[in-house]
């Protein structure tokens, strides 16, 4: 066991918007240390973003990001016998990172030529309120809202 918490370590921002969050978002593309590559697709989609809808691409990553964060999500939970899910609050960071994770996972499985236009294409969608990521927070909101009746439970 840890002696003493580590301390939290707080990412540079990145070079063009100098947001920290931008920062997070490529290190979560980044594969195989490649950042200059995964830098390439993560604002080359904020340029076709801005391409086609006229806004800003980071205004328009900020919105997907809010879109597809979940508030709630449910734990596996053993009592007695029986397991349950049940439903706990999800903290902010963990929250950022699920939207990442999500947001990446549907734009790879979209059949755009290049990963620059699927993560665009699926970031537009996630702003307005569409696509994978959406879809996948508003299940995991479903869900603990099914199990709310278990949230006595959520002792941690």
């Amino acid at each position: 066991m840890r002696r003493k918490q580590a301390d939290k370590r707080i990412p540079t921002p990145d070079p063009i918007y100098g947001d920290v969050t931008v920062a997070k978002f490529i290190a979560a593309v980044m594969r195989d240390g490649k950042k200059s590559v995964a830098q390439g697709l993560v604002y080359g989609a904020f340029d076709l973003i801005e391409d086609r809808t006229g806004e800003p691409g980071v205004e328009v990553f900020r919105q997907a990001l809010t879109n597809a964060a979940p508030l709630v999500e449910v734990r596996s939970r053993r009592v007695g016998g029986a397991t349950y899910q049940v439903p706990i609050e999800v903290r902010p960071e963990r929250r950022t990172s699920l939207a990442f994770r999500w947001l990446l996972q549907y734009a790879k499985a979209r059949g755009d030529k290049s990963m620059a236009n699927r993560l665009a294409a699926e970031l537009i969608a996630a702003s307005r309120g569409e696509g994978g990521a959406v879809k996948k927070k508003d299940d995991t909101h479903r869900m603990a809202e099914a199990n709310k009746a278990f949230a006595h439970f959520a002792r941690f």
